[in-house]
């Protein structure tokens, strides 16, 4: 005579959470590398002008930024006029050859040749201002310059 089993209950078995942690440094480390930091915080209005014809930087780890415009709301007590921001600081234009110098300085000698000198400058700012910058920029030899741009009409059309 055979033997008869009884039926096991239908429950599924419990899921292994042994590869759990695995999984959760890998997220953690896929975010950690993918995350880009910002680099500056901007203390100053950074309305950009428009520009129909513009091209994108290739590499932008040769790039040095340069800000100018008016003091954003949380910063209005440096006044109202059109200012610098180099890095994380304002600062006036006598400043721009020593952080040019510290630019250079921070990269290798074979990528020197190559550094583009960005200006991130606002659409209601002086155009007094971005002259001194220039002057600046050329007692320095930093003449490879961008002027950062938004895509679309000049004329404010799209």
């Amino acid at each position: 005579m055979s033997k008869f089993k009884k039926k096991k209950s239908g429950a599924l078995p419990a899921i292994s959470t042994a590869s759990l942690p695995d999984i959760v440094f890998m997220l953690l480390f896929f975010f950690m590398v993918a995350t880009v930091m910002r680099e500056n915080t901007l203390m100053i209005e950074n309305n950009l002008p428009f520009a129909d014809q513009v091209e994108k930087l290739d590499k932008k780890d040769l790039v040095m930024y340069i800000y100018a415009g008016k003091p954003s709301q949380n910063f209005k007590q440096y006044g109202t006029e059109a200012r610098i921001q180099l890095n994380d600081k304002l600062a006036d234009v006598k400043d721009i050859a020593s952080f040019i110098a510290a630019e250079r300085a921070s990269k290798r000698e074979e990528l020197i040749p190559f550094l583009t000198t960005a200006l991130k400058v606002d659409s209601d700012a002086n155009m007094g201002l971005i002259g001194d910058i220039k002057q600046e920029l050329r007692k320095v030899n930093a003449l490879k310059i961008n002027y950062t741009t938004k895509k679309g009409s000049v004329f404010g059309r799209n």
